[in-house]
């Protein structure tokens, strides 16, 4: 096992990266207080790993709270189940919750630990790779909107983030190639000599190499940990992470959430801010196809939907978080393996990325 620390003073977690740690109860026991905990988990899910943590919570009050699964599902309604379960169980300030699953279920789990009686306790337990090198970390909870992506949420951060590798074992491939872009996308905003062993090894993640899944996880759980300790509620340095995603949230909300995995509309977010960088004069062509082929050789797609005009694009660009003030920010690439946040780009590149 591998532990990292998020950084955050007195609330500071760790991340253990492993195989077989759902096995090991005093790991997420050691974060749990009260009485009483309730696993939110998802109908996919559930059936594969909720006994593991049966084994753990057998000392504790449990509930089980089990979703309906996909990003379609990530909305108001069904938070409101989690808190009905919840209430009905007569949980209180003092329970704890466990988000088994992918980004869906620790976002919701998150968002109802932060607002359930003005804030509880809450446990990451991720089984996606999309979930375990990104959204698991740093506290970003909430649901859709039909009018934009993650525009409902709150700032609350785990107690402690469980990444048991072996989860891994029974996430599709589709799935797998999704997170892939979430990783990719660490060594586009300021490492390039990842980017240089993600070219040698991604075969190797492709076929869930153990070693190679253990660090590529654990280099990015890094990264990620280093941003949010140094920028917790995105006032600047953690808009790096957004690399893609505003491009790729307008894909995912105009195609109807769930139709585009998010890691497959990040990643050609990614590469349409390599092309607007390009535009903009900051790298070259071979930089662009650079991007490309790196998110390609993890089978991932390069082009957005046919579906989508350059006019939809902007409308739901200009619902974004990243929006202040009515200015878009995006974060665009200086050169392979470095990105900027910038709101200083041209509107007429902007429109020709959009229009191709």
């Amino acid at each position: 096992m591998q532990t990292l620390t998020v950084d955050l003073g007195e609330r500071s977690y760790p991340i253990h990266i492993g195989s077989g740690l759902l096995q090991q109860n005093e790991l997420i026991q050691a974060h749990i207080q009260g009485k009483t905990t309730a696993i939110v988990s998802n109908e996919t899910i559930a059936p594969l790993y909720l006994d593991a943590l049966h084994q753990t919570t057998a000392l504790y009050n449990n509930t089980d709270i089990i979703l309906p699964d996909g990003e379609k599902y990530k909305t108001l309604e069904i938070e409101q189940q989690i808190f009905n379960e919840m209430l009905s169980a007569r949980c209180d300030r003092k329970s704890t919750l466990l988000a088994l699953g992918g980004g869906v279920v620790g976002d919701m789990t998150g968002f109802a630990a932060a607002c359930y009686q003005r804030g509880i306790h809450f446990i990451q337990v991720p089984t996606t790779l999309l979930a375990m090198v990104d959204s698991s970390v740093g506290g970003k909870t909430g649901v859709n909107h039909p009018l934009g992506k993650n525009m409902i949420g709150a700032f609350h951060q785990p107690q402690c983030v469980l990444v048991d590798i072996d989860t891994l074992d029974t996430l599709d491939d589709k799935q797998l190639s999704a997170g892939l872009a979430e990783v990719i996308k660490y060594g586009f905003i300021n490492d390039p000599e990842f980017l240089d062993w993600l070219d040698r090894h991604m075969e190797k993640l492709l076929q869930r190499d153990k070693e190679a899944l253990t660090y590529a996880i654990y280099h990015s759980c890094q990264h990620k940990a280093e941003i949010v300790a140094a920028d917790e509620r995105e006032a600047g340095q953690r808009a790096l992470l957004n690399l893609g995603h505003t491009f790729g949230h307008a894909i995912e909300t105009g195609m109807g959430y769930g139709e585009w995995l998010h890691g497959e509309a990040v990643a050609v977010g990614m590469v349409m801010a390599a092309e607007l960088s390009q535009k903009m004069g900051w790298i070259k062509s071979n930089d662009v196809q650079r991007v490309k082929d790196l998110i390609s050789k993890a089978n991932l797609p390069t082009e957005p939907p046919k579906e989508i005009s350059a006019e939809q694009f902007s409308q739901l660009m200009s619902i974004d978080k990243k929006v202040q003030d009515g200015v878009l920010s995006l974060v665009l690439m200086t050169s392979y393996g470095q990105s900027i946040v910038t709101s200083d780009f041209d509107q007429k590149a902007l429109k020709a990325v959009l229009t191709r």
